[in-house]
């Protein structure tokens, strides 16, 4: 089974191992998403969301934010604006450099921090359940190690 030839999978029906990553993350963003939505938090894009859980607890600038977003600072900063109007984040002067500002969380950004928190609770707790405690915790574990090799912003 470890090859995929076990279980009668040939090569070409084999998903790519980028793929199945990736559809794991997409469950766990679309499930997070609509969580939001039901909560009542229905007037923010996903690809705002996308920006805001990069928002660091004690604030981010907005170099940090658009790079870990992986686009352009005025595409970031369009994004932080809308956001900002929404109440979800605001900017303060950042205290370690009075040139720059700090992009934080505003307490509707919070309410949003834990219903998505909540709903990722529940998506882990029915795949730890799914794949067994022993399964659950090497998984969780493997992508820790290959997140030191493939995570810029892993601290």
């Amino acid at each position: 089974m470890v090859d995929g030839t076990e279980s009668g999978m040939d090569d070409e029906q084999r998903i790519d191992l980028g793929v199945s990553l990736f559809i794991p993350y997409r469950y766990t963003e679309d499930r997070m998403f609509r969580a939001l939505r039901d909560a009542g938090f229905d007037d923010w894009t996903l690809a705002q969301c996308r920006v805001f859980q990069r928002v660091s607890p004690d604030g981010s600038r907005l170099k940090d934010l658009a790079d870990q977003a992986q686009m352009t600072k005025q595409s970031a900063s369009v994004m932080v604006d809308q956001l900002e109007r929404l109440g979800y984040v605001r900017r303060l002067p950042d205290p370690s450099d009075g040139r720059a500002r700090l992009i934080v969380i505003e307490e509707r950004g919070r309410r949003a921090v834990e219903v998505a928190s909540k709903a990722l609770d529940e998506i882990l707790a029915e795949w730890k359940a799914y794949l067994g405690t022993r399964n659950f915790t090497l998984l969780h574990q493997i992508l820790d190690q290959l997140r030191e090799i493939t995570d810029p912003y892993a601290r």
